[in-house]
C-alpha cells in the first residue's frame, strides 16, 4: 500500500521561532499583486520594514504600478528571506498572504511607521516624504513558511496574530 506523506509539518516553536526571525530580519520583499489591467500575476521588489507596534508593511510610490493594481484588488502576498551562498532553496522563507491599502499621508499613525522605516531603510529619509510615497500596511490572513529542505508550515490568522500582535 502506497501511503501519502503530508509535507506540511505541525506549526511548533521552531515554526513561530523562524517565522519571528524572518520578520525582525526584514528588509525588501518580494511582493505578489493581481494586474488588474492583464488578469496576470505581478511581481515586484520592495522596501518593506516590521515592528510589533506596527506590524509587517511596506513603502510604494503611487507611481508604481503595483501601487496601482492595489487601489483595484488589495489582495496581496509579500515573500521575505533571503538566499545566502550555496543553494537559494536551503534557505528560509515565508510568504505572508493577506491585504494591503495604502495609508493616507496624513494618518495620525504615519510619523510611527515612518520611525519604523528609516530605521530599516535609513537612506530613504531622502524620499519617503515625497508626496507620491506611502506605506502599505498589511492585514494578514495566512503564511506559508519553507525553512529549507523538508520544513514546511501553514500558520493560519491567529498563529500570525501571536507573533506580530
Amino acid at each position: 500500500m502506497n501511503e501519502k506523506i503530508d509535507p506540511i509539518r505541525k506549526t511548533d516553536d521552531e515554526a513561530f521561532e523562524l517565522t519571528r526571525t524572518l520578520l525582525e530580519n526584514t528588509k525588501y520583499a518580494s511582493l505578489g499583486v493581481n494586474d488588474t489591467s492583464s488578469g496576470f500575476p505581478l511581481v515586484s521588489r520592495v522596501a518593506a520594514s516590521f515592528s510589533k507596534s506596527t506590524g509587517l508593511f511596506f513603502a510604494g510610490s503611487d507611481l508604481s504600478l503595483h501601487s496601482k493594481c492595489l487601489l483595484e484588488d488589495n489582495k496581496c502576498c509579500l515573500m521575505l528571506g533571503e538566499p545566502g551562498k550555496g543553494d537559494g532553496l536551503a534557505y528560509a522563507r515565508i510568504t505572508f498572504v493577506g491585504r494591503a491599502a495604502r495609508m493616507p499621508n496624513d494618518h495620525e499613525r504615519r510619523a510611527d511607521f515612518r520611525q519604523v522605516f528609516i530605521k530599516t531603510h535609513p537612506k530613504a529619509e531622502l524620499y519617503i516624504d515625497f508626496l507620491d510615497f506611502g506605506f502599505y500596511p498589511i492585514e494578514l490572513e495566512r503564511a506559508y513558511l519553507n525553512g529549507g529542505f523538508g520544513k514546511a508550515y501553514h500558520l493560519d490568522k491567529d498563529d500570525i496574530s501571536s507573533l506580530v500582535g
